[in-house]
């Protein structure tokens, strides 16, 4: 199935707004795992005739691992670019897969000219499947099997968006695995507020290792998330207990986009 990805460019030139703008955010564009996350979002999109187009090359990082470091003034600068492209191209709606993204033009952009609606790949796709544009297949792919949902930091406990990725792994006819730690009191996977690029500080555990141990003591075969930062922590998780040929890790799209078949 080949992939359709229009630009706003290329829209704008043909005289089209499109519905809604999909950021991708670096991850998702840069990182190999998370583009995996990025193609089963657009295969849902392309499959269910959502009018959409991403920003291409006029994308930039939103600020938020500059913002989370503690430099306002590279988040100010990088947001402003931002908002001048969006606003250029008179966004309404966005949609992204990465949670970071979604804090920071839902909460932070307002306060700088950027005032978007702003919501999460699970929402996108959780509406879809109430309007009956998404239907699963019978086949069943993930049918009686345990899976558990790691929550990420700025989609649950920053955003109180509990449901959507829940709702989705139970369309799938699968069993719904809570860790000890989850929903308003989940833990991080280690690598919220730009820890992701630096080096551990001293301490006796990696919380990505700490979180993973929470992981599998729930026996499920599949650890969700909706994050691609939480996506890489939890799978070098995994890899650390050598469990990668038992346990999978996976976004909520590449569940949902399998069990659609597409």
């Amino acid at each position: 199935m080949s992939l359709h990805v229009p630009t706003m460019a290329e829209m704008m030139a043909a005289g089209k707004t499109p519905e809604v703008l999909f950021w991708v955010g670096c991850s998702g564009s840069f990182d190999e795992r998370a583009k995996k996350i990025t193609k089963a979002l657009v295969k849902i999109l392309n499959k269910t005739g959502v009018d959409f187009a991403v920003l291409g090359a006029e994308e930039s990082c939103t600020g938020d691992p500059a913002k989370r470091a503690g430099n306002e003034f590279t988040f100010q600068m990088q947001a402003m670019m931002n908002i001048q492209v969006l606003n250029g191209y008179e966004v309404k709606k966005i949609v992204t897969a990465c949670p970071h993204c979604f804090n920071t033009l839902k909460n932070e952009y307002p306060e700088l000219g950027g005032d978007y609606e702003v919501i999460h790949h699970t929402q996108l796709i959780q509406e879809l499947i109430n309007q009956g544009k998404l239907a699963l297949k019978d086949g069943a792919t993930f049918k009686g099997k345990k899976i558990t949902f790691h929550d990420p930091c700025y989609l649950g406990r920053a955003n109180d968006v509990f449901e959507a990725p829940r709702s989705l792994i139970e369309s799938l006819d699968a069993e719904l695995v809570e860790m000890k730690r989850c929903k308003t009191k989940g833990l991080c996977c280690g690598a919220g507020g730009a820890q992701m690029f630096k080096e551990a500080e001293k301490g006796d555990k990696e919380i990505n290792i700490e979180r993973t141990e929470e992981a599998l003591e729930t026996n499920a075969e599949i650890i969700a998330t909706g994050c691609p930062f939480c996506n890489t922590m939890m799978t070098d998780g995994v890899k650390n207990f050598e469990k990668e040929n038992e346990i999978q890790v996976l976004d909520v799209a590449e569940l949902i986009a399998n069990a659609a078949d597409l």
